[in-house]
C-alpha cells in the first residue's frame, strides 16, 4: 500500500472510484477531476494496492471559512496560501471498506494541513458519519447553508489546530 498525490494519469482510476461511492447526483465527473488535478492534484492523497487505486480524500485549499456548492464547481478558486483545507470527498471503494483504509488516507490529510500551516480542515457530511467524523477532532456546526451539494442536507464539520 502507498499513499500518493494525484496526476493526471490517475483521474479515470478516480472518477470510477468516486462513481462507484457517490450516487450519480452527488459524484464528481471525469472532467471536473481533470480541473480538480491541474489545479490541486497536490491536496488528493490517494492510497493504491499495487497499480490499483481503491480510496482516496481530495479537497482544495481557500481562505473561506465554509464549504460552499461553488467550490466543487470552480477548481481555479484554489489558493494555496489559505488558511482552510477543504475536504470534497473520501472515498474507499466498496470491497475495500471496513479496514481502516479512509482513516489512514484521513489522518495524512490532517497531518498535511498542520504541516502546512493552516487553521484547521473543513468537511460536510451526511448525518450518519458525524461520528466518524467526530473520533478525528472534527467538530459538528449543525446543517450547512452553504451547500446542498446533489440536493442533501450536509453538516459541516471543522477541525481547528
Amino acid at each position: 500500500m502507498k499513499i500518493t498525490y494525484a496526476e493526471e494519469k490517475d483521474i479515470a482510476a478516480i472518477a470510477a472510484a468516486e462513481a462507484a461511492c457517490f450516487p450519480s447526483a452527488e459524484a464528481a465527473t471525469e472532467q471536473e477531476f481533470v480541473e480538480r488535478i491541474k489545479y490541486y492534484g497536490n491536496h488528493f492523497w490517494l492510497l493504491y494496492d499495487a497499480d490499483k487505486l481503491i480510496a482516496f480524500v481530495d479537497g482544495f485549499v481557500t481562505d473561506e471559512p465554509d464549504l460552499t456548492d461553488a467550490m466543487y464547481e470552480n477548481a481555479c478558486v484554489h489558493n494555496e496560501n489559505g488558511a482552510w483545507q477543504m475536504i470534497f470527498g473520501v472515498n474507499t471503494l466498496p470491497e475495500y471498506r471496513k479496514r481502516g483504509y479512509a482513516c489512514e488516507l484521513i489522518r495524512r490529510a490532517i497531518a498535511d494541513a498542520r504541516q502546512q500551516g493552516r487553521k484547521g480542515l473543513v468537511l460536510t457530511c451526511k448525518e450518519r458519519l458525524i461520528a466518524y467524523y467526530a473520533k478525528f477532532g472534527f467538530v459538528d456546526e449543525g446543517v450547512s447553508e452553504k451547500s446542498t451539494h446533489g440536493n442533501v442536507r450536509w453538516h459541516q464539520m471543522r477541525l481547528t489546530f
